[in-house]
């Protein structure tokens, strides 16, 4: 995760942090969001809005690029919805960190989060996504994630189709109504009889089907080509489906791809345990200190505070209803750089408001 454990860590110590969480600060956000051009109609009526971050400004993310992302940059996701019965517009607001994105890049997502937070008087609730460890819900808005090598300098649509640089997709079934695509390396020794894989070479598109691939995968690679990849060469290339039990071995898909070696992953084993740290203000200086480890209570919980719970496969921000200004605007951020220093510093992070929030079912159960 290049653009994550390259970041400068935070310094505290040295930052003016008078003013941050203050009521002049909101009013600052606020009156920013409000001249803030991309965010005209934001949340106004239900569905998805996706914007991604191109050089410090926030843009539109075209509706028929929703799904697919590059790994070089960072995107703010929101859905508005109304639960039966309510007409009040609810919100989850998302920033997705691609793994080559820079510092610069998901710090500006991280505070356009924030200033649309503001922009909504704080009924969103905010999540922090991370390139493939993203939140089953974050998982559910799309049918199908597609994650892309590049950036917004990089985009297919500047680069001619003769002169695509090749890429190499899989399609896998990860759950009974779950299909995903990502581009994985561009090798032979990728390649697996269990799925389906895609060689795209722009103007030339092959479907390559495992021996023991599933109908849906076949599915899902067929509609991937002809709704995604095809409309954006403007109907210039071809696709060929072959299948590997019957693909010759000169065939020129698998001349294409070179026979390198797999780069292997260098994830360590994770044996840490649950953990839940509060972020207090003590005369002006936050602190932030351990509380319980193993175990975690319902009980530890205070309200005149922010707290980091960590379950090792999710982090929730706790803020209580009576925090100080400072230690609400400031508890993401201490999450972010808790995990950075943790054996899991990509999972995903919640916010949560007391008495604001209806907190998930899985936060609940992890706190006895």
């Amino acid at each position: 995760m290049t653009g994550l454990v390259k970041a400068k860590e935070y310094d505290w110590k040295d930052s003016n942090m008078a003013l941050i969480g203050s009521d002049t600060d909101r009013e600052v956000k606020k009156e920013s969001a409000m001249t803030e051009e991309a965010w005209k109609g934001a949340g106004e009526k239900t569905g998805l809005q996706i914007w991604r971050i191109v050089k410090f400004e926030v843009t539109h993310w075209d509706k028929n690029q929703y799904g697919s992302f590059y790994d070089g940059d960072s995107y703010i996701i929101l859905n508005t919805y109304q639960e039966p019965d309510n007409e009040e517009l609810l919100y989850d607001v998302h920033f997705w960190i691609g793994k080559n994105s820079t510092q610069d890049e998901y710090g500006t997502a991280a505070y356009k989060t924030v200033e649309l937070d503001t922009l909504l008087d704080d009924k969103p609730v905010q999540h922090r996504e991370v390139q493939n460890y993203e939140s089953e819900m974050f998982k559910s808005y799309f049918k199908t994630l597609n994650i892309m090598s590049g950036g917004a300098d990089s985009g297919f649509r500047h680069v001619e189709p003769e002169k695509y640089n090749p890429r190499l997709f899989q399609v896998k079934k990860e759950s009974r109504k779950k299909i995903s695509v990502k581009e994985v390396q561009f090798t032979k020794k990728a390649l697996n009889s269990e799925d389906v894989f895609i060689l795209d070479k722009g103007l030339e598109i092959y479907q390559w089907c495992g021996k023991k691939c599933s109908y849906d995968e076949k599915f899902k690679a067929r509609s991937y080509i002809q709704e995604t990849l095809k409309p954006s060469r403007g109907g210039k290339s071809k696709s060929e489906t072959v299948e590997e039990e019957s693909i010759p071995p000169n065939h020129s898909f698998y001349e294409a791809l070179p026979d390198e070696e797999l780069i292997p992953c260098n994830d360590e084993t994770d044996d840490s345990l649950p953990a839940m740290h509060r972020l207090k203000d003590v005369n002006g200086k936050l602190e932030f200190t351990l509380v319980a480890e193993g175990t975690l209570k319902r009980e530890d919980l205070a309200s005149d505070d922010a707290f980091i719970v960590d379950t090792t496969k999710e982090c929730i921000v706790w803020i209580g209803k009576d925090a100080d200004a400072s230690e609400s605007s400031n508890a993401l951020a201490y999450a972010h750089e808790y995990l950075k220093k943790s054996k899991h510093p990509f999972i995903s992070v919640t916010t949560f408001r007391q008495g604001v929030h209806r907190e998930s079912k899985a936060f609940t159960s992890a706190l006895n």
